[in-house]
């Protein structure tokens, strides 16, 4: 089934198409890097979940991949579960992020050390249900966690996306234990209809009690045993200075494109029904951008 009328006349549906971008997601990383200067001094990265590759795609250009580094060491790991055609340096693995094996394959692929960047825009096929879609999409980024606690280096970035809802505290407080500071994002590119936003945790602190993959975030206590069940429920209450409210920003330039713009309708003396092109509004998106210039509004329909 193809994409919805709204949809193509979306004008980061459009410039994605015309700048060579996977998907209009790549625009969303662009605007979170701009805001927290992602790649300063980033030299390997892993994309979680990356399929179909737009992020991969800007990580590939921003990092220039196709130029291998001294020690011949990749620069990008891409992990997903489905294949995704080949992007040049950026080095695939098909494979379960919740397993060992894969945490080993990422740090084999950087011959033994580990990744400034981790990045994961990975999300469930959503129902419609918001407790629903929010407690998935928290099992998913607990499940990105946990692998990137194993191939991070101290003072690594993470980046992943959230769905917000009345229980993201609770993961803001579990990312605060391993990260000097966590904040929620939500990139101009990212539709405000959408509950989505990005946590990007900066300044990684490796502790001696790390989770692994065997015994991920939220399982740390025995709960076979009452003591130990006791001892995790009081852990999960965290109260007064335990607990962590993670400021919110807003990436992107203020006088560009908002997300939910679309291309202009003809005037309703021509016809009522007829809707211009969206090119108009793409091509002038393209041509500020590749000026260096901020884009104005564009018309509401």
């Amino acid at each position: 089934m193809g994409k919805s009328t709204a949809v193509k006349r979306d004008v980061y549906f459009r410039a994605a198409k015309e700048e060579g971008y996977r998907a209009r997601s790549a625009y969303k990383l662009l605007q979170l890097a701009e805001q927290f200067q992602l790649w300063d001094g980033v030299e390997r990265c892993v994309d979680l979940c990356a399929a179909p590759g737009s992020w991969s795609q800007v990580l590939s250009q921003k990092l220039q991949a196709e130029v291998p580094a001294a020690d011949g060491s990749a620069k990008i790991v891409a992990v997903d579960l489905q294949p995704m055609a080949p992007l040049p340096g950026v080095v695939q693995i098909e494979g379960d992020i919740t397993k060992p094996s894969t945490a080993e394959q990422i740090i084999s692929h950087f011959k033994g050390r580990r990744a400034d960047l981790a990045v994961c825009d990975g999300a469930p096929d959503v129902t419609g249900l918001h407790d629903l879609d929010e407690f998935v999409q928290a099992q998913l980024l607990l499940a990105a966690t946990n692998i990137t606690l194993q191939v991070l280096r101290p003072g690594g970035t993470f980046v992943a996306k959230i769905f917000r809802g009345r229980d993201i505290g609770l993961l803001y407080d579990q990312l605060r234990c391993f990260f000097d500071r966590v904040t929620s994002a939500k990139p101009r590119s990212s539709r405000g209809s959408s509950m989505e936003a990005f946590v990007v945790c900066e300044g990684y602190r490796e502790q001696p009690d790390t989770p692994d993959l065997t015994k991920p975030l939220l399982d740390f206590v025995d709960i076979s045993d009452d003591a130990s069940l006791a001892a995790q429920e009081r852990t999960n209450r965290l109260k007064g200075s335990m607990r962590f409210i993670a400021p919110f920003v807003a990436c992107g330039d203020l006088s560009g494109f908002d997300a939910e713009v679309h291309s202009p309708l003809l005037s309703k003396a021509v016809s009522k029904d007829y809707q211009t092109p969206p090119a108009p509004a793409y091509r002038e998106f393209l041509e500020m951008r590749r000026a260096g210039a901020p884009a104005a509004n564009a018309p509401r329909p």
